[in-house]
């Protein structure tokens, strides 16, 4: 059950950013916020997000991922709620805002509950699933917000999946304090407010570690794709192949349905391997190698003509994002274990969305100016930059805390 609710939480937080994605189509029309007004609203969400992922990530896990899933899922989806209410284009950016430092906390916490609920052996199939909703969230918010914007209009939309969210936090507060058979607190969670260094000391320590900092230049280098994906391909189908809005909401649900699907399909492969072998280094690193390989289907986006056959390479470069970013996450547990996952997991996240930050702005003069295809190549290049970075830097995946 915990692991289900993390599933419906990143699927909440997907869910969440995506459903602006597709309604900014009307909203731009009514509210007439031109796409430089879109790349300051999208900038807003990641200047909060990267506030909050490296923050969110070290109090997760000082408190445990009770307390901090719940603070974070209230707050971005009281955020989502009142976006139904936004009038212009400042009132967005600040909404969007807060969202992202809400959203901050959504995968530190997850993987947190996985570490502390799940042991090693089965944890890269218990975070595929976790992090797997991610993407179901965004498989039903193209379709969703469509159904929705046509019966109860754009703003609905938000009403709508701001107040699921608040009924998820408020079954989530419900769940027991600790696992079945503890008595009194948790270890775990003694252990998080009391054998922790100093806050500042654990900041120091983690980035003056090699593992941290390689992990940290891998999201650097890798999230503006993710990014450029959620933000700009319903707008690169609309108009450059002239895709109506009501089959972009009937089609790009198929590659966020492969990329959760590859979430869990990487984290069961990885733990089958690591089963029949023991060798934890080359269970995570076979199935991210062989992703990198898959992800060079973005550069062929750029000769299509179908949409079938573009909604087909997306699909193939999302399942490969899904196996790479299973592994990854779980290679991250593996290492730093209980007392500092979080913690990495929010510092890379941080320099992800700060990397993310910096780029979106020159995605829409690179669009502008040239075309979408320089975006393309670099979605399908690095990857493979990435993992030869991984496997040089970090020769073997073993645990250096506890």
């Amino acid at each position: 059950m915990v692991i289900l609710m993390c599933a419906l939480a990143t699927g909440l937080s997907f869910l969440d950013r995506q459903v602006l994605s597709i309604s900014i189509l009307k909203i731009k029309r009514e509210l007439s916020i031109n796409d430089t007004g879109y790349g300051i609203i999208n900038t807003s969400f990641l200047v909060g997000y990267a506030i909050m992922f490296t923050l969110g990530g070290i109090l997760i896990d000082r408190f445990g991922s009770r307390k901090g899933l719940a603070f974070s899922v209230a707050l971005w989806s009281a955020a989502t709620f009142m976006h139904g209410l936004a009038d212009n284009l400042y009132e967005f950016a600040l909404l969007r805002f807060i969202l992202g430092v809400g959203e901050g906390g959504a995968f530190p916490g997850v993987i947190k509950a996985v570490v502390e609920w799940v042991p090693r052996k089965n944890r890269a199939l218990a975070n595929g699933l976790a992090i797997g909703g991610s993407a179901f969230g965004a498989v039903i918010a193209p379709p969703l917000t469509v159904a929705l914007m046509d019966s109860v209009g754009w703003r609905g939309v938000f009403f709508v999946v701001g107040g699921a969210g608040i009924i998820w936090t408020l079954i989530w507060l419900s769940f027991p304090k600790v696992k079945p058979g503890n008595s009194g607190t948790n270890k775990e969670s003694r252990n998080n407010r009391t054998d922790m260094p100093p806050l500042r000391n654990q900041l120091l320590n983690l980035l003056k570690s090699k593992e941290a900092g390689i992990f940290i230049l891998i999201r650097f280098l890798l999230d503006p794709i993710i990014y450029f994906y959620m933000f700009w391909i319903p707008k690169f189908l609309n108009e450059t192949r002239g895709v109506s809005l009501e089959i972009i909401g009937n089609l790009f649900w198929i590659p966020y349905l492969a990329l959760g699907v590859s979430n869990i399909f990487g984290g069961f492969v990885s733990d089958i391997v690591l089963k029949k072998t023991g060798d934890l280094n080359f269970s995570r690193k076979t199935v991210m190698g062989f992703a990198a390989l898959l992800t060079a289907a973005a550069i062929f986006v750029r000769y299509a003509d179908s949409v079938g056959v573009i909604i087909l390479l997306l699909s193939l470069a999302f399942f490969a994002h899904g196996l790479w970013i299973t592994n990854y996450i779980t290679s991250i547990g593996d290492i730093f274990g209980k007392n500092s996952s979080s913690s990495v997991v929010g510092l890379s996240g941080t320099a992800g969305a700060l990397s993310s930050l910096i780029v979106n702005p020159f995605m829409g003069v690179i669009i502008c100016r040239f075309s979408y295809n320089p975006l393309w190549i670099y979605a399908g290049v690095m990857y493979s930059v990435a993992f030869i970075i991984f496997t040089s830097a970090i020769p073997s995946i073993k645990s250096i805390h506890n």
